[in-house]
């Protein structure tokens, strides 16, 4: 069921969203080589509890993983694609790039962002899968408006990244966030125009594109968790979570 937000409501999930915020500005300053992907964990977690919040991910469970998720960020290098688990052994090297992916709990209601950020200097096609990845976010926000509908989000995502000649990952969608870190509706990064749910005053969601350099095919590591590319090539991820305003949308995770 989707839920509508009210004024009480919305301004707790800013201050949720503002602490996912503040997360990935700092993991922008502290991703770089030499450090590990667990020492990033630690850094956010610390910065959540500080915040008086908790970690969203972190003792995450679902159907498909045997363990728990166990970091407060999702920590995913060059072709992983998502949920990729914090490491003491994952050290960042020159010319990766890496995906993180976190949320938080404030007074009862959930943030969640992604970004991908360049570890050092990075190859032109790096470059352009972030450019093209973020392009394609900022795009599916534009799209968000009361009377449009969540096939017209996905079609202005989609639009961006098939003519480039790059994949969409379509086994991973966005999603309604609230009280809840996943709540109805699902919000799928490809669409046809006037198709879906339409989209209302006060809804709140995630628009998260993930993006790859190859096929559009994906495969789950042994880990449980792990979403990589089949063919092993790059992939990127960035998210933001949504309120729709009367005539527009607000960010409510504003890390840029």
């Amino acid at each position: 069921m989707i839920t509508f937000k009210s004024d009480r409501d919305i301004a707790k999930m800013r201050r949720a969203g503002r602490v996912v915020a503040d997360i990935l500005n700092l993991m922008r300053d502290m991703v770089k080589p030499g450090i590990d992907t667990l020492t990033l964990d630690e850094a956010a977690e610390n910065l959540v509890l500080r915040e008086g919040a908790k970690p969203a991910f972190k003792g995450y469970k679902t159907s498909w993983a045997s363990i728990p998720f166990p970091g407060t960020i999702c920590a995913s290098i060059n072709e992983e694609v998502v949920h990729g688990i914090p490491s003491r052994e994952r050290v960042l090297e020159e010319g990766d790039i890496i995906s993180i992916d976190t949320g938080a709990s404030l007074e009862g209601f959930f943030g969640d962002a992604a970004c991908t950020f360049a570890v050092g200097e990075i190859s032109e096609e790096r470059e352009r899968l972030l450019a093209l990845t973020h392009e394609s976010l900022r795009s599916g926000v534009a799209a968000v408006k009361p009377g449009a509908t969540l096939g017209d989000v996905g079609h202005a995502v989609e639009s961006v990244v098939i003519p480039a000649g790059y994949g969409l990952v379509r086994d991973y969608a966005g999603h309604g966030i609230g009280r809840r870190m996943h709540e109805a509706p699902q919000v799928p990064n490809f669409g046809k125009p006037g198709s879906g749910i339409t989209v209302k005053p006060r809804m709140t969601f995630c628009v998260e594109p993930m993006v790859m350099t190859g096929a559009e095919e994906v495969k789950t590591r042994p880990d449980g968790w792990t979403v990589v590319t089949r063919d092993g090539s790059d992939a990127a991820h960035f998210e933001y979570s949504l309120l729709v305003t009367d005539d527009g949308v607000e960010i409510l995770t504003p890390w840029e």
